[in-house]
């Protein structure tokens, strides 16, 4: 007779063969001390491939899953927007050589974007060393420029200690990557001593921290004696959960608001006190572009979780230097960077409500007196823009304006919604069109280093951390090209998204801007035609082909309907831009946008 075992009971069998190791926590194998850490720090999510074989082995004992993608780098960008949307960290594992290049790019956006992700990188074993071991690679100095923290273990009795290093260096202070290199032979260690620790570091922010109260009274008097103040909230808003708080701020002290774009939903963007994303794409057509006045014209301007970095600024063209700053940063170093400020080092959450308890000790009447003023300013700004955009939100232009897109996906947007969208255009055009729904909302952009191929991934991260969640997400179709494989990853972990692949056959964001700085674009920005919907079904998915903008909104419906991941492959404009700043008067406009700037 046939001998079966579970998958599980065969899991746990082949750790004991191969480790030879006790389950008992104080005779433990090594995988299952990697594996219990993480347990302890409430991991319950690991992303990755068969390697390092031996914990993923024991994972499942504690309870973990495993996730397994199809490329090291689209699943360390799913570990990123898993911990984004989650706040927990993280957990990404892969083996060394090619293998482990293949998470830089990934991680390089954990670090600019401030997320926690702890990636566990099996290395040659520790004898091996400097002997040309096969795939051997000089991982410290590989991952050296694009992480928080970087070691290699030597002992298996320091597993715990290791671990809680990683998880500690990668959840306080500013959030980021943490690299541990795991060599193979102590991972198939047959005994690991049992640290006794019992800390639970796996969600952030770790530490929070309020900035100097004499700071934070200065910050106070700069803002409610202030003629025209200005508030721009970053991505840190988001990372500390200070949603609540900044809304408070806006609320009590009458205070105008803008975001980043990876600021975008930590306000309600229908706000009367709501500018919108600034940066460099306020164009024609811009949500903020008939804003401009608000930031020129502004004498403090309040920096929340922001890194004041190129693309949020303009080149740093944006923000008036006549202004006074003010810095709130859980990372000291940021603070002045770019534009000297009064610092308020702390976290975002406690910081805004002790600056906005400290604004109610205040004399708001300046404030309260200028808000009917500011609210007509920013109304007139917004029908401004309405009237701009309307045209094109309803445009029965073919190829298909993405305008039209956004205006029927904006339709249909709930404040529980997760938008993830990839780099590039995909990205302008969801912070331009459709609008924050709630202080929270969710919109996941890959604006730390903004490398193309991330929207799927991340979409399939938020769902991991949010699978009660609808999940949309918006993909050029250069962008899309390298990651179809993880097509198969959604079918296989049944992770149901809507993908829309905004499909016009170039290179859009490369062509234009080659075109606005050479007069002339490369052939590279070509592409031959490519039928995304039936590669959604050659993995067993759904897919539909969009060519009458009228049908978009009924793909919509019927992938929110469905159990499965949908690609609704649309034919878009290929002379369509987004509202970029350096492209104004340098590339021809739509004709809606043409007649209505008077150009």
């Amino acid at each position: 007779m046939a001998r079966c075992l579970s998958p599980r009971k065969e899991r746990k069998q082949l750790v004991a063969k191969f480790t030879q190791g006790p389950t008992s926590r104080s005779n433990q194998s090594a995988a299952q001390a990697f594996a219990g850490a993480l347990k302890r720090h409430g991991v319950d999510t690991v992303f990755g491939q068969s390697i390092p074989s031996l914990i993923h082995l024991a994972a499942p004992e504690f309870g973990i899953r495993q996730i397994a993608y199809r490329t090291e780098n689209a699943g360390a960008i799913m570990a990123d927007a898993y911990a984004r949307i989650s706040h927990k960290v993280g957990i990404v594992t892969a083996q060394n050589g090619p293998a482990a290049t293949l998470l830089v790019p990934a991680l390089s956006e954990a670090l600019t974007a401030s997320v926690p992700v702890v990636a566990l990188v099996q290395d040659v074993a520790l004898e091996n060393f400097d002997r040309n071991a096969f795939q051997e690679l000089d991982h410290l100095r590989l991952f050296g420029g694009c992480c928080k923290w970087l070691r290699r273990i030597h002992s298996p009795d320091r597993i715990e200690d290791y671990v809680d290093m990683a998880f500690t260096a990668a959840t306080s202070g500013r959030p980021g990557p943490a690299v541990l290199l795991c060599p193979y032979d102590l991972i198939g260690a047959s005994s690991a001593a049992s640290s006794g620790r019992n800390a639970r570091l796996g969600t952030y922010p770790l530490d929070r921290v309020v900035a100097d109260p004499a700071n934070i009274a200065a910050a106070a008097d700069l803002l409610a004696g202030a003629e025209r103040p200005l508030v721009i909230a970053g991505g840190g808003v988001h990372l500390s959960d200070a949603a609540a708080e900044l809304t408070l701020l806006q609320e009590s002290a009458s205070l105008a608001v803008a975001t980043t774009s990876m600021g975008k939903g930590t306000v309600d963007e229908r706000h009367p006190l709501s500018v919108g994303v600034v940066g460099y794409f306020m164009g024609p057509g811009g949500m903020a572009r008939h804003q401009r006045g608000l930031i020129d014209e502004a004498d403090v301007i309040l920096l929340v979780g922001n890194r004041t970095n190129q693309n949020g600024t303009d080149s740093w063209r944006l923000l008036p230097r006549s202004a006074r700053f003010i810095h709130l940063d859980i990372d000291g170093a940021e603070i002045g960077r770019n534009y000297e400020a009064l610092r308020l080092l702390g976290d975002a959450k406690l910081t805004l409500a002790a600056l906005a308890a400290a604004l109610q000790a205040r004399d708001l009447t300046k404030r309260r007196a200028a808000k009917p003023a500011l609210e007509r300013s920013i109304a007139a700004g917004r029908e401004r823009h309405r009237l701009e955009a309307e045209p094109l939100l309803r445009s029965d232009a073919r190829p298909i304006r993405p305008e039209r897109l956004m205006g029927d996906l904006a339709k249909v947007l709930r404040p529980t919604d997760i938008v993830a969208a990839d780099a590039s255009y995909a990205s302008i055009w969801i912070a331009n069109y459709l609008p924050s729904l709630a202080p929270g909302m969710r919109f996941l952009t890959p604006r730390g280093m903004a490398g193309l191929g991330w929207g799927l991934p991340m979409a399939l991260g938020a769902k991991l951390a949010a699978p009660d969640r609808q999940v949309h997400c918006l993909v050029g179709d250069g962008g899309f090209a390298h990651v179809w494989s993880e097509l198969e990853t959604s079918r296989r972990h049944s992770l149901p998204v809507t993908i829309t692949v905004l499909n016009n056959q170039v290179l859009g964001y490369q062509k234009h801007a080659e075109d606005v700085l050479f007069g002339a674009h490369t052939d590279a920005v070509d592409f031959q035609p490519v039928d995304h919907a039936a590669i959604a079904a050659a993995c067993g998915l759904r897919g539909c082909r969009v060519e009458n903008p009228a049908d978009y909104a009924a793909a919509l419906a019927e992938a929110a309907a469905a159990r499965e991941t949908t690609v609704i492959d649309v034919i878009v404009d290929p002379e369509a831009y987004p509202p970029i700043s350096s492209f104004e008067g340098k590339l021809p406009l739509s004709p809606t946008l043409r007649e209505q700037s008077g150009a």
